[in-house]
């Protein structure tokens, strides 16, 4: 089932080539939405408002995704969504051709697509071990994180181009038949399906889900990387999503194209961090080799931004200048190749540790902690930037970062050897 005769896996290529094709279809749409939102009469408030419809529906179906993920047909669950979700966008593009389109339209055809993205999440990362072998999951996993980032990184190209000749509706059209195609790639996965009892009531969903819980709590090695995602997602995403774009525009005088530029470099660094942790450490069982240096590449990156940012800093290189620029880039690419460095091997870790029956309840509970921890910790980040000057909470944030990856780090190798 995993790998063919000739060392070819199909399988693993077959759901590669669907994750990149709809992944790139979502990216040239979702990358466009808020030019149109404004284009079409919204605001500021409609902005956050398909933001928040793009990301918490999600959360709220992800536990009861992970039980059925690990109750029904994993593959079956993938076909279904990507197969809804062609349907709904398809729509959407109708609608659009035929002049129909409105906000409110669009807000609930978004919250139906994340609704599905909510069940399709779990079943992928439960299905992804059953496709490779045990010490090839690091390879698989960098992989698909390498084609995600050219998905990321091609979407706002495609997109601006195709928006500006053609307007909205032919990327509605695109993004649509990408997940048709990728649909019918995950049809052709050969994949079996050990079949267990079926789900019954509310009850049971509730007693699976909790099992789940107990599973990853009673597992210390699993238990420590989760706090660990929670940590990274709460205290350093909102950094560069929330205290970067604030510091670019208030302190800073480069141009919003710059700023795309900086977002680039960005992609391209976790192209590059993902590419090369399967490179490096594709064959590496272990999790610590690769953590330590995800985190000192974290740590580093982390310290010269806040360093950046102190009005010292500024009033020595400059706040328009090459060098600085320059300096930001490779920040910005520091950072993302460290968060590959970390994300891929812990993914890799929890697939081989966690059992196949407990795999998609595992991996929702996770999707919640990684997709919840983030807007939470961008609120506490926006509360702070509104009190004091902005290089204070980057400067402290690094200083804890710097002290929980230590002691994470030396805990997960006691824990690990026991």
């Amino acid at each position: 089932m995993k790998r063919e005769k000739n060392g070819f896996n199909i399988n693993l290529t077959l759901f590669l080539i669907g994750r990149m094709i709809s992944d790139t279809g979502t990216s040239i749409q979702m990358m466009i939405m808020p030019l149109y939102i404004i284009d079409a009469g919204g605001n500021a408030t409609t902005i956050g408002l398909f933001s928040f419809a793009s990301l918490v529906p999600a959360l709220f179906v992800y536990p009861f995704a992970g039980v059925l993920g690990d109750r029904l047909n994993r593959k079956a669950i993938m076909v279904i969504t990507d197969l809804a979700s062609a349907c709904v966008i398809l729509l959407l593009a109708f609608i659009s051709y035929f002049d129909r389109m409105s906000l409110t339209l669009l807000l609930v055809g978004q919250i139906i697509i994340s609704l599905l993205n909510g069940l399709f999440d779990p079943a992928t990362r439960g299905m992804m071990p059953q496709l490779v072998a045990q010490e090839e999951l690091n390879v698989a996993n960098s992989k698909m994180a390498s084609l995600r980032g050219l998905s990321v990184l091609l979407g706002p190209v495609i997109g601006s181009l195709m928006y500006s000749e053609f307007g909205i509706t032919i990327l509605f059209f695109i993004n649509g038949f990408s997940f048709l195609l990728s649909g019918i790639s995950e049809m052709l996965i050969r994949y079996k399906h050990v079949k267990s009892k079926s789900v019954e009531g509310i009850s049971e969903i509730v007693s699976d889900l909790s099992r789940g819980i107990r599973f990853i709590l009673s597992n210390k090695t699993i238990r420590m990387a989760c706090y660990f995602l929670i940590v990274i997602y709460f205290l350093v995403q909102p950094i560069f999503a929330v205290a970067l774009p604030l510091f670019f525009k208030t302190r800073l005088e480069y141009s919003n194209a710059q700023y795309g530029y900086l977002q680039s470099i960005s992609i391209l660094g976790m192209i590059l961090g993902s590419t090369f942790v399967g490179w490096i450490f594709g064959k590496e069982s272990g999790i610590v080799k690769p953590l330590k240096v995800g985190c000192s590449l974290l740590i580093v990156s982390m310290l010269m931004f806040s360093l950046l940012m102190f009005p010292y800093t500024l009033s020595v290189l400059g706040n328009d200048t090459i060098l600085y620029f320059l300096l930001l880039a490779v920040v910005f690419c520091l950072f993302s190749a460290a968060n590959m460095f970390i994300n891929v091997p812990i993914q890799s870790f929890i697939q081989r540790e966690t059992p196949m029956e407990y795999m998609s309840r595992v991996f929702s509970i996770i999707g919640m902690i990684t997709r919840g921890g983030m807007p939470l910790g961008a609120l506490v980040y926006g509360i702070l930037l509104s009190r004091v000057d902005t290089h204070w909470p980057v400067f402290v944030s690094t200083l804890l970062m710097t002290l929980i990856s230590i002691t994470f780090i030396k805990s997960f190798i006691k824990a690990h050897e026991l």
